[in-house]
């Protein structure tokens, strides 16, 4: 495309023509005043335009009439001229005239009168829209009937490399090493003085812009779509230009806007217009309530005639759940669902990695790319380019819609992308880039604020459910029947996801709850998803479970949902929560079973045409299943496995052992209980034929040792009387067999004598170590009742205590006369057989014996 002469103006003086000497001439020649108000327009305009003169007279040329124009490029370069009283501009511009755009030399200049100024259109050629448009034109012209098609050929349109950008933007391309320019528009001109095709980037553009560029993009681990953003003046525009660069792959794309030298001659959204609105936004409470809010003020932000948030389900179909927008807009989408088809796959990825697109004017010119030789064949990839060129469909979806500018901000809720902030003009409609900036920070906080409700209604629901599932797995911890436990308790199944009813199935038994169907369609159900769900699923969930299982059709009413969940890798115990139909209306903007329509020639597809609501009624459909949910019904089978099945087998398996060993143990009690018995008895008849025998005798020393022997048997008697009566026969409780062996031996000491017992209670000891400490302790007592006080009689302290490890000290101490010097080596005062059997008694269980003089003998056995 050649460009004219920018230095070209017209030098007809028009302040001396006539009305219908302006009529006359061949240039388009209106008259306006500083508002942008028409007062003349003459009949080369009306032919341009198609317009007749006294339509326009007294419109707006700028927001009413060629709205286009409105524009940075045209209406900014007007008001700098108004505002510095000096109106001489000349400038190439393409009006987007259907059916065939137009390029103009556009000429702005003071008229004489004061407070008038002229616009002067001079032709230049027709243009096309560029071929792909244009076969969406010719196809949409030969198109006799409406029939659907596969929705995946949209899917097909690589859509991020159109090889043209929109025409308010110049962009330049430049190898990421070398920052050597290797591609740009076509009208790279419009920005740039020279053609920047094999130049270095710093000699093309502003020197800071180009530092910053290498600072932040070159280099490793630079993430895709990072941005830098300068606002800068270049010689060829004259007027500020917003610079914005990205790097993708091996490219760094720099895009160049003409922007507003002064915010007021558009709408431009301040910081504090921004803090305002997220303020509102934050203020919301419901997730409705924040949707009307973020269309509110982003319509107030941007000045869009309609501003809608548009929300994806969980199969990519959208709808309108708010909208804002002009009262004289009759058309509303409010509420209106629309397929999957018309925002396609490889659009949606687009939108989950570039947040943000607005189109100024639906009929624009694509500008084409141009490369350098070298790189000719090496598209380049405009995924995060904001000027960056529509599918010719999508303008075309746009058109039969109704809408010419618009806008579509990305909303990402944890990285997914939820919904859209989407704005419709019904004409060409500028957004100022710092409004843009705005618009786009008001869709990220209605995310944040989406998560932020969305995330507190999941846990309080989540939170409630895992409540209720707890006090289900405490049930069950607390009995042997999982089924019994999960459907007769206060809380039971039916309780859990809002469903309607709930069955168990064991084996061939089923246990229902609330609305469900018969037992046998129960197991019939139980029986398909055996055979349906592969072997490393335990869990199923359906909202449509008739479509899946038609057999079930028959109780839609109560079993459209079903949500199912296995117990056991057997499949023999199941889970399951039925939930009803629930009837519904789906209004569609236009029929979802003609998505997308046929087309001819190059263009296989075309959008549809009509958005006439489309009413379709539901039926065997339930609300769905939430996916945490399932995790929480999947979870309380595990508990159902792990705490009642598996102990119930294990139960199984040990009970057969236990039986046994039970058996064998209460004969082994009963036999050893009657040998304790028997022995105690003999023990106790021995001790009495002693005790005979002693009285019987004169001699002292035979009473005594008499005496002594009677002693040494009766406390192994009273071992076995304590192993008797006691619960174990393993163990026998010392303090108690003590304090029974004291009185004994205090009473056959005589008058004078006793024994003072400090016993911890219950301390029980093995039978053996009973036995040893029992004699110990006798021969200690009865010695220390016939040496340490003689005839005189005494008491003896005995103590009984627990220590750490199991082991056991008993002390007997007496208050008399003490051992005598060096007594370990002194000849025995009687037999010495006591100290004999204390040291076999010592070494049999492993004790130790300590002995003191306080003054009186302390002997401190540990065992």
């Amino acid at each position: 495309m050649t460009l004219p002469d920018q230095t070209t103006a017209p030098t007809i003086d028009l302040d001396a023509l006539a009305p219908h000497d302006l009529d006359a001439l061949r240039q388009g020649v209106i008259q306006i005043d500083g508002d942008g108000v028409i007062h003349l327009y003459n009949r080369a305009e009306g032919a341009f335009s198609g317009r007749r003169p006294e339509r326009v007279i007294g419109r707006n040329f700028f927001t009413d009439i060629a709205p286009c124009t409105h524009l940075p490029h045209f209406y900014g370069r007007f008001r700098e001229g108004v505002r510095r009283g000096r109106l001489d501009h000349t400038f190439s511009f393409v009006y987007g005239f259907d059916p065939r755009p137009m390029q103009v030399r556009i000429t702005l200049r003071q008229a004489a009168q004061p407070g008038r100024y002229w616009i002067i259109t001079e032709p230049v050629e027709a243009l096309a829209h560029g071929h792909r448009r244009e076969a969406v034109q010719a196809a949409v012209s030969q198109r006799v009937r409406a029939e659907p098609v596969d929705p995946s050929l949209c899917e097909q349109e690589p859509i991020h490399v159109p090889g043209a950008i929109q025409p308010h933007a110049v962009l330049v391309a430049a190898d990421v090493e070398s920052l050597t320019v290797v591609a740009c528009s076509s009208n790279v001109r419009d920005a740039l003085d020279r053609d920047p095709l094999g130049l270095p980037l710093a000699e093309v553009l502003d020197g800071g812009l180009v530092e910053q560029i290498r600072e932040s993009l070159q280099g490793e681990a630079v993430d895709p779509g990072r941005i830098v953003r300068q606002r800068i003046v270049l010689p060829a525009a004259g007027l500020p230009v917003e610079a914005v660069a990205h790097r993708n792959g091996e490219r760094l794309i720099v895009e160049l806007e003409l922007a507003p030298a002064h915010p007021e001659d558009f709408r431009s959204a301040s910081q504090l217009d921004t803090e305002l609105a997220i303020a509102r936004l934050r203020g919301a409470d419901t997730l409705d309530g924040a949707a009307q809010v973020a269309a509110r003020e982003t319509r107030a932000l941007t000045g869009f005639d309609c501003v809608l948030v548009y929300r994806f389900d969980p199969d990519w179909n959208g709808a309108a759940i708010a909208e804002d927008k002009d009262p004289a807009w009759t058309r509303s989408l409010l509420g209106l669902r629309f397929p999957a088809s018309d925002i396609p796959a490889q659009a949606r990825a687009l939108y989950t990695r570039s947040k943000s697109r607005f189109v100024i004017d639906r009929d624009y010119v694509p500008v084409p790319l141009v490369a350098t030789a070298a790189t000719a064949n090496a598209p380049v990839d405009l995924t995060f380019a904001q000027a960056r060129s529509l599918s010719p469909i999508h303008l075309e979806y746009q058109r039969n819609l109704g809408v010419n500018g618009s806008m579509s901000v990305s909303i990402l809720v944890e990285g997914r992308l939820w919904g859209l902030m989407i704005g419709h003009h019904r004409r060409p409609h500028y957004v100022a880039p710092e409004t843009r900036a705005a618009a786009t920070v008001l869709a990220e906080a209605f995310a944040m604020r989406v998560y932020e409700l969305e995330s507190r209604r999941l846990w309080q629901e989540q939170q409630a459910h895992l409540a209720l599932e707890s006090e289900l797995v405490r049930e069950l911890a607390r009995s042997e029947d999982f089924v019994s436990a999960l459907t007769e308790n206060a809380h039971t199944l039916l309780d859990l996801f809002d469903a309607r009813g709930a069955a168990t199935v064991s084996d061939d038994a089923v246990r229902a709850l609330g609305e469900t169907p018969p037992p046998d369609a129960i197991l019939t159900i139980a029986a398909w998803l055996r055979a349906t769900l592969p072997p490393d699923r335990t869990s199923y969930a359906t909202a449509e479970f008739a479509a899946a299982h038609p057999p079930s059709a028959p109780f839609a009413a109560c079993a459209s949902g079903l949500l199912a969940a296995f117990v056991d890798a057997e499949r023999r115990h199941l889970l399951l929560w039925f939930r009803p139909e629930v009837p519904s209306t789906v209004t569609w903007g236009g029929d979802p079973r003609k998505p997308v329509l046929a087309g001819s020639g190059p263009v296989a597809v075309l959008p549809r045409r009509s958005f006439e609501r489309w009413v379709e009624e539901r039926r065997g459909v339930s609300e769905p299943f939430a996916p945490w949910q399932v995790g929480i019904a999947e979870a309380l089978a595990q508990a159902v496995e792990g705490v009642v099945l598996r102990q119930r087998r294990k139960i199984a398996e040990l009970t057969g052992l236990l039986a046994d060993k039970e058996r064998l143990l209460a004969q082994k009690d009963l036999l050893t209980r009657e040998i304790d018995h028997r022995v105690k008895n003999s023990l106790q008849i021995v001790s009495a034929f002693l005790q005979m025998q002693r009285r019987q005798v004169t001699d002292p020393a035979s009473q005594a040792a008499f005496a002594e022997t009677a002693a040494r048997v009766m406390s192994v008697a009273r071992v076995h009387d304590s192993l008797y009566q006691a619960e174990s026969v393993d163990e026998v409780d010392l303090g108690q067999t003590i304090e029974t062996l004291c009185a004994d031996l205090a009473g056959m000491a005589g008058e004078g004598h006793a024994v003072d017992l400090d016993a911890e209670p219950g301390l029980m000891v093995p039978y053996r170590k009973a036995v040893a400490l029992s004699l110990i302790a006798t021969e200690l007592i009865t010695n220390a009742f016939k040496y340490a006080y003689a005839d005189a009689g005494g008491r003896v302290a005995v103590s009984v205590v627990g220590e750490a490890e199991g082991r056991v000290r008993l002390s007997v101490c007496d208050e008399g006369k003490g051992l005598p010097t060096g007594w370990p080596d002194a000849p025995a005062r009687g037999t010495g057989l006591g100290m004999k059997l204390i040291r076999a008694m010592l070494d049999q269980i492993n004790a130790r014996l300590e002995v003191e003089n306080r003054p009186g003998a302390c002997f401190t056995v540990t065992a």
